[in-house]
């Protein structure tokens, strides 16, 4: 997800600005009267407001906190309608529990509101004579013989890239399709899932590819699909395949997937974004 675009340089360039890492942020995260609370610094913001993708993993680690029973999370729904700033507070409600599934809601408010409405879907996983991967991972290089990634979103600093293949930003190119190694600078032992939403938002949005000059982006919605329950990869490094699959009437959606290093689909997710030109 975005709320701005800004001009690229590389990721770790802002590596000596001072940060606080997710997994230190995330801890911090306090509740008080039914509603979690947590102030992420200027390290984390996107142009204007908070980083979209720390916006949403916000919302699962939050409704993780509230519920400690819930089984696996399968899918994930966010509605960005305005951008959080200062303290943010989010309310998680249980909306209904059966026996293999539950639907949780979580509010994310900010100084100025409701800034971002989640639903999540949780689900036991369940025998099934069905079995399918249609989902192959592109061949492509190391992360290691990849060359840097440019961004410089402020939040790009906890994240380190590499630009796999596909179209760079800015390129003019025919087909808006980037390949990226990408991968959260965090001491934790394991990436988790909340930890996985905010790496599946870090890439530069698929548009920027299209064009010379990006016009300010903000996403609208955006829903996330989770193929792994306890997802693993090598030094914590994901491959992401960004695309833009269609730009008409001042809005463009856009699609992710990840795999992990051997190639085990991860996550696909889908948003709508508008296109201020």
């Amino acid at each position: 997800m975005t709320r701005a675009t800004q001009p690229l340089v590389t990721a770790g360039a802002s590596a000596e600005r001072r940060s606080t890492s997710y997994s230190v942020l995330t801890s911090a995260m306090e509740r008080h009267e039914g509603v979690w609370t947590v102030c992420p610094g200027e390290d984390w913001r996107q142009g204007r407001t908070l980083f979209g993708g720390l916006t949403a993993a916000l919302c699962l680690e939050a409704a993780a906190r509230e519920f400690t029973d819930l089984p696996p999370l399968r899918s994930a729904q966010f509605a960005l309608m305005a951008p959080p700033s200062g303290v943010v507070r989010i309310r998680a409600e249980l909306l209904r529990k059966g026996k293999s599934t539950a639907f949780v809601s979580t509010d994310l408010s900010g100084d100025s509101g409701l800034a971002t409405r989640a639903t999540l879907c949780f689900a036991q996983g369940r025998h099934s004579a069905h079995s399918f991967q249609g989902i192959t991972a592109p061949a492509v290089a190391r992360p290691d013989l990849c060359p840097p990634f440019p961004r410089k979103p402020t939040f790009a600093q906890h994240f380190d890239a590499g630009f796999a293949g596909g179209s760079m930003p800015y390129s003019e190119a025919e087909d808006p399709t980037t390949l990226l190694w990408y991968r959260l600078r965090d001491d934790a032992k394991n990436v988790t899932l909340p930890m996985l939403t905010a790496i599946a938002d870090a890439a530069a949005p698929a548009m920027m590819a299209r064009v010379s000059e990006m016009p300010p982006l903000s996403t609208m919605t955006w829903a996330v699909h989770y193929l792994s329950e306890q997802p693993t990869t090598e030094n914590g490094w994901w491959l992401l395949r960004t695309s833009a699959e269609s730009a008409r009437n001042g809005y463009t959606t856009e699609s992710v997937t990840i795999w992990n290093s051997t190639g085990e689909p991860i996550l696909v997710g889908r948003q709508t974004l508008a296109l201020f030109a």
